[in-house]
């Protein structure tokens, strides 16, 4: 967040966030990347994903969609 807020340019963000992560109010705070993201028109795609927290089972659930994101933005 805040190198979006101090110019830095990105083509994109992919971010998946649980609903349930026990940082979401206190330290991550993804609302503040998609104002900054919006902003600095800097696409974002932010899916809160319902019921999940910050376990390696949260991580191995979207981890497939995100390797392909980025193979597909690499290649």
């Amino acid at each position: 967040t805040s190198l979006v807020e101090d110019g830095r340019r990105f083509p994109e963000f992919l971010v998946d966030q649980g609903t349930s992560d026990g940082f979401l109010n206190d330290g991550l705070r993804p609302w503040l990347l998609e104002a900054a993201c919006a902003k600095a028109g800097i696409p974002l795609t932010l899916r809160m994903q319902d019921g999940y927290d910050h376990s390696y089972f949260f991580i191995s659930t979207f981890m497939d969609d995100h390797l392909r994101w980025h193979a597909e933005r690499l290649a």
